[in-house]
């Protein structure tokens, strides 16, 4: 009997020649599951002290699960503010006690308005905590200590996505340093207007959209609540959370291909083939693979056939005997260049050597005599040049006494 398959790669006649394998993503989910329930029961038994979370909701308290994405080339080539949405069968965000916070464009009273009207769901309303403009963030939330209240009194955080973007420069780190409360974005404006089938270009001068109806923005929100986030970067691997360790194997591993699939279709060039692998891991965990390429290269005009990868190292042995030629001829050029200065010095100490010592006691004579002439002929200029007293001032000092007390 032949021994049963493990490839993580399966190729299929229709469709993608990549599939993922759904044995093998909830084999992969129930071992991850497994490790980080044991995990967790290792470190209550180590600490042996009661959780203040206890009571609290499982889902809330529960570690994340995540899907790593590792691509052969990089999927973006800038880093974008705004992330992405997927869509997923099971909501990540479906505790009815979490609490909300809405951070829209002005003007703020508009859409609190619209949050406690009448049309608006009860259940959801009562989710939202604080429905903030973002001039109000501009003035009453620039202090980091202001900001970290912000961030602890909701679970998560919407934001309009006509503002989102400028939330990295005034929330900073406090709510973008981690993934766990970033705001999602959602579209809780009216329709932008469309003639022919497409969307009509604003101008400078046109009015700035109005919010839109109560029944459409709960519908965003809930939309917003049942998905999942990526954050795009220009990087090959990207992380994508797809569920909690509290989940059983089954509801992991359909959120895990329904990411996977949709990350690939609409985020990665190339699809499946610029795809290295696929893991889910937890935040302590090891990586565990999915999905796992045969191919390390996109195209096949990457792969060097053995004559080509000859050449370029034929090519690369040249230009390293040039450079090295180039360095010796230079090297031989500064020894030459050494030498001729060394015989240079030599040639003055030898001839300082061989000089008359007779000839050098006469000039040091000579010098002498000169130097002592000069001393005397300043003596003499100085002796001409002091002054002489006047008759005059002979006289006064003859008149003058000496007066006796």
């Amino acid at each position: 009997m032949a021994p049963k398959s493990t490839a993580l790669t399966v190729k299929v006649d229709r469709g993608s020649p990549y599939q993922l394998n759904d044995a093998q993503v909830l084999k992969a989910s129930k071992a991850l599951l497994k490790y980080m329930g044991n995990s967790k029961t290792e470190a209550a038994v180590k600490t042996e002290k009661k959780s203040l979370l206890e009571d609290a909701d499982e889902e809330e308290t529960s570690e994340p699960v995540w899907l790593i994405l590792s691509t052969k080339k990089h999927i973006v080539d800038k880093k974008r503010l705004k992330p992405a949405r997927i869509a997923t069968p099971h909501s990540l965000n479906s505790s009815p006690s979490s609490t909300i916070c809405l951070i829209t464009a002005d003007p703020q009273r508009t859409y609190k308005d619209l949050v406690a009207s009448p049309a608006f769901p009860v259940e959801l309303s009562s989710r939202i905590n604080r429905v903030v403009g973002i001039n109000k963030i501009k003035k009453k939330w620039t202090q980091y200590e202001a900001q970290r209240k912000l961030k602890a009194e909701s679970d998560i955080f919407l934001a309009d996505d006509r503002i989102i973007v400028g939330l990295p420069k005034l929330l900073g780190k406090t709510l973008y340093k981690g993934t766990s409360k970033r705001p999602l974005p959602i579209n809780i404006s009216t329709p932008a207007p469309r003639a022919d089938g497409k969307r009509v270009t604003r101008t400078k001068g046109d009015d700035p959209r109005g919010p839109a109806e109560p029944k459409t923005i709960a519908k965003e929100i809930e939309r917003a609540l049942e998905g999942t986030l990526v954050h795009l970067s220009p990087s090959a691997s990207t992380s994508v959370k797809v569920g909690y360790a509290s989940w059983d194997a089954k509801k992991l591993a359909e959120n895990v291909e329904a990411v996977a699939n949709a990350l690939i279709d609409k985020h990665v060039p190339q699809k499946w083939r610029n795809v290295k692998g696929l893991h889910i891991k937890g935040e302590h965990s090891a990586a565990l693979p999915i999905w796992l390429a045969d191919e390390l290269w996109v195209d096949e005009n990457d792969v060097l056939n053995e004559q080509e990868a000859q050449e370029i190292t034929a090519n690369v042995g040249r230009k390293r005997k040039a450079i090295e030629g180039d360095y010796g001829n230079k090297r031989k050029a500064t020894e030459v260049v050494v030498e001729e200065k060394t015989e240079k010095v030599k040639a003055k100490k030898q001839k300082l050597i061989e000089s008359n010592d007779d000839n050098l006691d006469k000039e040091i004579a000579k010098r002498k005599e000169t130097l002592r002439k000069q001393k005397e002929e300043a003596a003499e200029d100085v002796v001409d040049e002091v002054p002489k007293p006047s008759k005059k001032t002979k006289q006064l000092r003859k008149g003058k006494g000496v007066v006796k007390a």
